[in-house]
C-alpha cells in the first residue's frame, strides 16, 4: 500500500495544494491533443524551468571511436545544473536485458548489434512505416537537450541527450482519432541480450504513454548522448526520454512504436502494479511502498555524507506538464 501524505505538491518552486488543481477535460481526439501540445510549447519560457545555456554542440563526444552527431543546442531545454560525468552516465545504468546490476549493462552490452536497425511504426495511424535507423536520424533536425533524470530507486543524473521531439514522428504517422495511447516495444533477442534469460519481466519490455504525453514538447525521441550515438548500455540505437517521469518509463532499444486505442500493458506495471504505476510521474509526495521518494542522490556529485537533495514534483518540469494531470488523483494514478 502506498503511504499517503499531506496533500501538497511542489511544482518548480511553488507549493500548490492538490485541491487547488482544477479539473480538465481528457483529450478525446488527435486534433485537440495536437493543439494542446503546441500550446504548451509556446506558453512556457525556458527560464521558468531554470533553463538557459545557449551553445552549439557544447558537449563533444568523449569516445573517439563513436559516431558523432551534429546537433544544435536547444537552450529552452537545458537545466542550469552540473552535468553528470560521461563515465557515470555510461556505467551506472538500469537495463535488465543485460543484467540487474548497475554495472552489468556497460559490461555486457557489447553483444548488442545496433546497426542495421529497423523500427516499425504501426497501429491506429494513416501512414504505417518501417524506418531504418539512419532514416530516422535524418527525419528532423537533431537537438541537444540537457535533462534531469530521476530513477525510481532514488538516484538522479543530469544528461545531455541528442534527439528530436517524438511529435515529429507522430506528425508523419498521422494518428487516427482512435489513437489514444502510444506503446513502445523494445528488442528481446537472447542472442544479443543475456539478461533475457532471467524471467524477472515478461519480455519484450513494453512501455506506454497517453497521446498528449507523447506529443508534449519534452518527450524526446533520442539517438545520442554527449554529442555521439547512444552507447549500447544507454539504449542504442534509439530510445525515448521523458524527464518528468521515473527513468524506467524511458524505453530503450525500441523496435516498435504502436498507436493504440486502449491503455497498453507496461512491463513494470504488469510485474508489480502496487509499486509501479502506469503514469510514474516523479512525485515526492507518493512513496514507493519500500522507500521514500521525497529525496534523491545525484550520481557523481552527492557523496555518501552529503545530505540528499529534495526531489521536485514532476522532476522540476511542472510548467510544461502539470496541466496534463489537472483533476487527476495523483496518488491513485501514480
Amino acid at each position: 500500500m502506498l503511504i499517503k501524505r499531506e496533500q501538497r505538491i511542489l511544482l518548480a518552486g511553488e507549493d500548490i495544494a492538490a485541491s487547488d488543481i482544477t479539473a480538465r477535460a481528457v483529450f478525446d481526439n488527435r486534433r485537440r491533443v495536437l493543439q494542446a501540445a503546441g500550446a504548451a510549447g509556446l506558453a512556457v519560457a525556458g527560464g521558468a524551468l531554470g533553463f538557459g545555456r545557449a551553445a552549439f554542440g557544447a558537449y563533444a563526444s568523449p569516445d573517439a571511436k563513436a559516431h558523432k552527431l551534429v546537433a544544435a543546442t536547444n537552450a529552452k531545454f537545458v537545466v542550469d545544473e552540473k552535468v553528470t560525468p560521461y563515465q557515470d552516465v555510461t556505467t551506472y545504468n538500469n537495463f535488465y536485458e543485460f543484467g540487474t546490476g548497475k554495472s552489468d549493462p556497460s559490461q555486457n552490452a557489447g553483444t548488442l548489434r545496433p546497426h542495421p536497425w529497423r523500427i516499425s511504426v504501426e497501429g491506429e495511424i494513416k501512414n504505417p512505416k518501417v524506418y531504418d535507423i539512419d532514416e530516422l536520424l535524418k527525419l528532423a533536425p537533431l537537438e541537444e537537450r540537457v535533462y534531469r533524470h530521476r530513477c525510481v530507486e532514488g538516484w538522479s543524473m543530469v544528461i545531455p541527450w541528442v534527439g528530436y521531439p517524438l511529435a515529429e514522428l507522430i506528425k508523419r504517422a498521422q494518428p487516427t482519432n482512435n489513437a489514444k495511447f502510444v506503446q513502445f516495444i523494445t528488442l528481446a533477442d537472447p542472442s544479443q541480450m543475456p539478461g533475457i534469460a532471467d524471467p524477472i519481466l515478461n519480455w519484450p519490455y513494453s512501455e506506454g504513454l497517453r497521446m498528449d504525453e507523447a506529443l508534449n514538447p519534452l518527450t524526446l525521441l533520442t539517438m545520442g548522448v554527449y554529442g555521439q550515438v547512444l552507447p549500447n548500455q544507454n539504449g542504442a540505437p534509439i530510445r525515448v526520454v521523458l524527464p518528468w517521469k521515473y527513468g524506467f518509463k524511458s524505453a530503450k532499444s525500441i523496435v516498435k512504436i504502436r498507436f493504440v486505442e486502449q491503455q497498453p500493458p507496461t512491463s513494470w506495471n504488469t510485474y508489480a502494479p502496487h509499486e509501479y504505476g502506469f503514469y510514474s510521474n516523479v512525485n515526492p509526495n507518493v512513496d514507493h511502498p519500500r522507500w521514500s521518494q521525497a529525496t534523491e542522490r545525484r550520481i557523481g556529485e552527492d557523496g555518501f555524507f552529503k545530505p540528499k537533495r529534495k526531489t521536485l514534483m514532476f522532476n522540476g518540469y511542472g510548467p510544461l506538464v502539470a496541466s496534463m494531470y489537472q483533476g487527476m488523483d495523483l496518488r491513485k494514478y501514480f
